[in-house]
């Protein structure tokens, strides 16, 4: 087979080689840009480890992993605190000039499999113990899969980008906000919480629990927390709804009050999109709490408090791994990690 190839296919497998010479790359490194006379990217490939391995996901939390037709991927630096510059720069400048991502995914044997091109929606800095325990700041970004259209010609991926970012974009009532993490303050009404390594080390299990177990780590705790009859919905048939509970009789304000929860165990962001989808999920009856491991977005933080919507309450990862803890059930959910990630 030959090394200089005219297009890729979503799916299909390549080989190292076959990625670097077609796409004219540097043969090292998870992030490889390709540059013209001028130091500007015509194009670049991101490549990620098997991202479907549930083993990875159990060994490290951290890992860059694929929800639904997201990307989190996790900036270059594997020691110390990250910075953008180098490399991982070169990655925002696709907000402003749509730079064809080709995307692979390491399958082994320096061989890849095809994901399609990739839209930059976000990158965050976020605080994460690293190999010996020490926290350190990494810088995530997140991209969406563009699996449509399925072929990709090397030389037309620049006008294919362009028509795709700008479709996906206008979707998006406030794409710069989108991008941007809301912060503790903005969702709960406290200071942001210091890093605490217990916390952060059982968020990070947390992400590795098998997702509808998860829903039901999440009904214990809404049962610790004052709420009764709580009852997790079948995972075939729950309409953007995983959890029904009421508030229970004690509690002389809000006795009684239907309250529905969507649970979402992510490393990506929650964004504005999946607020409103929420949302228009619920009763007619009920309160909605939107429950993360991850974080939300700013847009995401202003829909769920919209002056003219019914509010949404966000609880987002650090605060989940720490009313786990302040219950008392924090062995619960990391007994739940142990199961894998099946």
């Amino acid at each position: 087979m030959t090394n200089k190839l005219t297009y890729f296919q979503v799916g299909e497998r390549y080989t190292n080689d076959q990625i670097r010479f077609s796409l004219n790359l540097e043969n090292l490194g998870g992030i490889r840009p390709s540059v013209d006379a001028r130091g500007n990217v015509k194009h670049l490939a991101v490549l990620t480890a098997d991202v479907d391995s549930g083993k990875l996901r159990i060994e490290n939390p951290y890992c860059d992993r694929i929800e639904e037709d997201v990307l989190v991927y996790t900036a270059q630096g594997k020691a110390g605190d990250q910075s953008i510059s180098g490399r991982n720069k070169r990655l925002i400048e696709q907000y402003s000039v749509p730079i064809p991502f080709f995307g692979f995914s390491n399958i082994g044997q320096q061989t890849y499999r095809f994901l399609g091109l990739l839209e930059l929606l976000r990158h965050y800095q976020e605080t994460q113990p690293d190999i010996q325990g020490q926290s350190r700041k990494v810088w995530l970004f997140e991209f969406r899969i563009h699996e449509n259209p399925s072929v990709i010609p090397i030389d037309e991926a620049r006008i294919i980008a362009a028509a795709l970012f700008e479709q996906s974009r206008k979707a998006i009532a406030s794409p710069n906000l989108d991008r941007e993490l809301g912060n503790v303050t903005e969702i709960a009404a406290t200071e942001p919480m210091p890093f605490n390594p217990d916390v952060e080390l059982l968020r990070a299990r947390l992400m590795t629990v098998q997702p509808y177990r998860f829903e039901h780590l999440i009904k214990t705790l809404m049962e610790h927390s004052g709420f009764r009859d709580v009852s997790v919905t079948p995972a075939s048939a729950d309409g953007g709804i995983d959890i029904d509970a009421f508030v229970e009789i004690e509690n002389d304000f809000f006795s009684g009050t239907h309250v529905q929860a969507q649970v979402k165990r992510w490393r990506h962001a929650v964004g504005s999109v999946e607020i409103n989808g929420f949302r228009g999920a619920l009763s007619s009856t009920a309160k909605g709490i939107y429950i993360t491991t991850s974080a939300f977005t700013r847009a995401a933080v202003a829909e769920a408090r919209h002056d003219s919507k019914p509010c949404i309450s966000l609880i987002e990862g650090t605060r989940l791994a720490s009313l786990f803890i302040e219950k008392g059930i924090s062995g619960v959910a990391a007994a739940a990690s142990n199961e894998g990630d099946r």
